[in-house]
């Protein structure tokens, strides 16, 4: 099977044991230090806990990184490390002057450049100019201003097929172009050695490991993703690509941070581009805030998605994108499995969105007596109206009336979020949902558990909604043992 060389940034000093380099052995084939953030590491204490090659990364403030310094004293470190490391990284604006180019052989040299991408043909006229240094390695990163400009360095990529140019776009609307890079030829992908990224948009070693088993490129026919603002949090990269993997699917699932739907539904899935590169799309999951429009672009709809005018799902069928929800399935099966199902009972579902819209459509056509409680009253009320529910002003809420309460605002994402009710009063047995899922609980859930109330995790109604979803875009069913595993929910209820 084919791989990628994974690139480990150093961003932090090391531990003096050296056991987070050590670490890194056999996932990244390469060390970048990134000098302008931890300094001149000594590179032979450092080939002793990683075996891998040295890149030396002494990025400017121009560019990206902290350096600021003169230019005298920018090339005497850089020509002071040529003596020491494997590879270094010269800036193309302002480090192909000769001193410079004597001390670095052109085997040893990364070429790089930061900046807006003037669309493919200013791409293209870049890289030519860079060409004209001989190096090892040309790197060319696109800062996107739209969801278009994502597009130009993976179409360079393609054109050119070049075993020495690594290319992609950064920042939140970048990270797909990281991930798909180099199944285009780019050698080399960069990661974040530890918690802190190089530059905005740089995933973390262990996610890329995790969620997509890089540096291994297992085939690729279709692309399937998760379409949101934020998504950099999602567990369903790591959801879906687990279970491709263990039953021999060849699909890639990608995060998109999505700012402006209409835009880029437009110019990266209606455009044809990546499609014309050899990645055709099967469908996507959609998330907060996007739930409305996906259902505006769809041209068919499940009656569920139709009732709460949102969709979290899109499938392409012949041609033509259908849009359904499974947000109330993620619900219903975490309480058919506590051995609650929703006839009879009542209901709190706490925010109006797309998310909320849809459960409780769907717990009131099960049967569960359903209220919508909401922030803002107009929006509040017109939900409750269109579903046929009650409405209560948050403000106004009782937890004590109700045997389920669910969150289906974005509340806990972060840990700092205030908790979107508080739980006092709520009666013996009541259930807590929670549609906001990270590594672990969330405040509000563990402010439900140390009540004594039972809780539901983000994580096990992601699994139950993202199963029907992988089923549509496969046409396999995802093993609810392997979802649990997959989430960390082995020991879980």
């Amino acid at each position: 099977m084919a791989e990628a060389t994974l690139v480990a940034t150093l961003t932090a000093p090391p531990d003096e044991a050296g056991a987070s380099l050590a670490a890194l052995a056999g996932r990244a084939a390469v060390l970048e230090v990134r000098a302008d953030l931890v300094g001149d590491l000594d590179p032979d204490w450092l080939r002793t806990h990683f075996p891998g090659r040295l890149l030396y990364t002494l990025r400017s403030r121009t560019e990206g990184g902290v350096f600021e310094a003169s230019r005298e004293r920018r090339r005497r470190r850089l020509t002071e490390a040529a003596a020491r490391y494997d590879l270094i990284d010269l800036e193309m604006e302002s480090d192909l002057v000769e001193p410079l180019l004597e001390a670095v052989p052109e085997t040893r040299r990364l070429l790089s450049w930061h900046g807006a991408a003037g669309g493919i043909d200013g791409l293209r006229r870049r890289f030519a100019t860079m060409t004209a240094t001989p190096a090892a390695l040309y790197k060319l990163v696109v800062e996107p201003a739209t969801a278009s400009d994502t597009l130009a360095p993976l179409l360079l990529l393609g054109e050119q097929r070049r075993a020495d140019l690594v290319a992609f776009a950064m920042g939140a609307m970048g990270v797909w172009t990281r991930l798909l890079a180099p199944r285009l030829g780019a050698p080399w992908l960069f990661a974040a050695a530890g918690e802190v990224p190089g530059a905005p948009g740089q995933p973390a070693l262990a996610k890329l490991v995790r969620d997509y088993d890089l540096p291994r490129l297992h085939p690729v026919s279709w692309l399937a993703g998760l379409l949101g603002n934020p998504v950099a949090h999602s567990l369903s990269p790591c959801l879906h690509n687990g279970g491709y993997r263990a039953l021999g699917i060849p699909g890639l699932y990608l995060p998109f941070h999505v700012e402006q739907f209409g835009e880029f539904w437009l110019d990266v899935v209606e455009g044809g581009q990546l499609e014309a590169l050899g990645f055709p799309w099967r469908g996507f999951s959609v998330t907060t805030p996007h739930k409305d429009v996906a259902l505006a672009v769809a041209g068919a709809a499940s009656p569920l998605a139709n009732l709460a005018e949102a969709a979290n799902t899109l499938l392409l069928e012949q041609g033509i994108w259908e849009a359904d929800s499974t947000d109330l399935t993620g619900v219903v099966e975490a309480l058919a499995a506590r051995a609650r199902p929703p006839r009879g009972l009542t209901v709190a579902v706490l925010g109006a969105g797309g998310a909320g819209r849809t459960v409780a459509a769907g717990l009131a056509r099960a049967g569960a007596r359903v209220v919508i409680a909401n922030r803002s009253d107009q929006r509040g009320r017109e939900a409750a109206a269109q579903l046929g529910c009650e409405f209560v002003p948050l403000r106004d809420f009782d937890p004590g009336r109700f045997d389920v309460l669910v969150n289906a605002t974005p509340l806990g994402h972060e840990p700092e979020d205030e908790l979107v009710v508080e739980l006092g009063g709520a009666r013996d047995g009541t259930v807590v949902v929670d549609l906001v899922y990270g590594a672990a609980p969330t405040r509000w859930l563990e402010a439900a558990r140390q009540q004594g109330l039972e809780v539901v995790d983000g994580r096990e109604v992601l699994l139950h909604q993202a199963r029907p979803q992988f089923r549509m875009m496969t046409g396999q069913e995802l093993p609810l043992a392997l979802g649990r595993e997959l989430l960390g929910l082995e020991g879980a209820a």
